[in-house]
């Protein structure tokens, strides 16, 4: 597995373990599941906006 850096102030940071504490998880664990749950969403978003494009060309196009 690769790692990666980032860099976050230290109060999130520890929000972050508390968080992974509390659900007994590690750090990479939660943020893992974090991204993949952005991506998801961002998946979602863009499905959205791409029918929402497709209905407003179709109707120009029925014009």
């Amino acid at each position: 597995m690769a790692r990666v850096l980032i860099s976050m102030p230290e109060d999130f940071l520890n929000k972050i373990d508390k968080m992974a504490d509390s659900e007994n998880r590690t750090r990479s664990e939660l943020i893992r599941e974090a991204l993949r749950t952005y991506m998801g969403k961002q998946r979602v978003r863009n499905n959205t906006l791409a029918v929402k494009n497709a209905n407003i060309l179709e109707a120009l196009l029925a014009e």
